[in-house]
């Protein structure tokens, strides 16, 4: 009898547990729309939320109820785009490819670290002391947490800077939400031409600090014939609606911030 009534007790406890579940079950059903279903099974289910929902469900049921165009998905691009039109009876939706890019161009030749951490390594942990361990406090700290992140291996570390592979990359976000100094934006896959500077020092300090630093000398902005590059706190900025790829604001810059 030790045993037998604990026993009985777990067992009716289990039963009550499980006509309890299976009542909520129908209580509380919501039925799904057959198609969001398939939309939601059409998209990569990356979640990473650069379409602006929780989750690739989330944004499957927001494109059935019209609360969202079927083009916002940047990892799943034309393909998605094309099935979703499919599953919907529509024409695909244009989908612009873009790309990741790391304005930074401070590498080990160009720039110096204050310390060495000996910390977790990790590009976060790192700017707690003192906003990192590199001379320039707004340059790539190196340590990989924007690769760490991505899911399809299109980030590289060289020379102790983080470099996106276009071919590779998808443009999910993991690595712009990740980056502690906000180095990384995500631009038209078109556009060839990125400032590789996030310096916010005036250029005397900004050159103090890296070789490759961008002086705000404005000579690109003077140069540029489209108006899509301007100097905003001490460092130019392009304008990827504007630009054009022209390269004459890479040919006059003095330091060669502009690639």
């Amino acid at each position: 009898m030790t045993y037998v009534i604990p026993a009985l007790i777990l067992g009716v406890c289990g039963i009550l547990a499980g006509v309890l579940l299976t009542a909520a079950s129908k209580i509380f059903y919501v039925e799904v729309n057959e198609r969001t279903e398939k939309i939601n099974e059409s998209l990569p289910q990356a979640n990473c939320g650069a379409c602006g929902f929780a989750g690739c469900a989330d944004y499957a049921d927001a494109i059935i109820n019209k609360n969202a165009p079927s083009n916002l998905c940047r990892p799943g691009g034309a393909d998605a785009a094309r099935k979703i039109a499919e599953i919907l009876g529509t024409s695909a939706a244009e989908v612009i490819p873009v790309t990741a890019v790391v304005h930074c161009n401070g590498d080990c030749d160009a720039t110096e670290t204050k310390f060495n951490f000996d910390g977790v390594q990790s590009c976060k942990a790192v700017k707690r002391f003192y906003s990192g361990n590199g001379a320039c406090k707004y340059g790539c700290i190196g340590l990989g947490d924007c690769a760490a992140v991505c899911e399809h291996d299109a980030i590289r570390l060289e020379k102790g800077v983080a470099r996106v592979i276009p071919r590779l990359c998808r443009a999910c976000g993991q690595c712009e939400a990740v980056c502690p100094n906000k180095l990384i934006s995500i631009r038209p896959l078109a556009n060839r031409t990125d400032v590789l500077c996030s310096s916010a020092d005036n250029g005397k300090i900004t050159k103090s600090n890296c070789k490759n630093g961008c002086i705000g000398c404005k000579m690109c902005e003077k140069k540029c014939p489209d108006g899509a590059i301007t100097v905003k706190d001490f460092h130019a900025v392009i304008d990827y609606d504007k630009c054009t790829s022209c390269g004459e604001c890479a040919a006059v810059c003095p330091v060669k911030a502009i690639h």
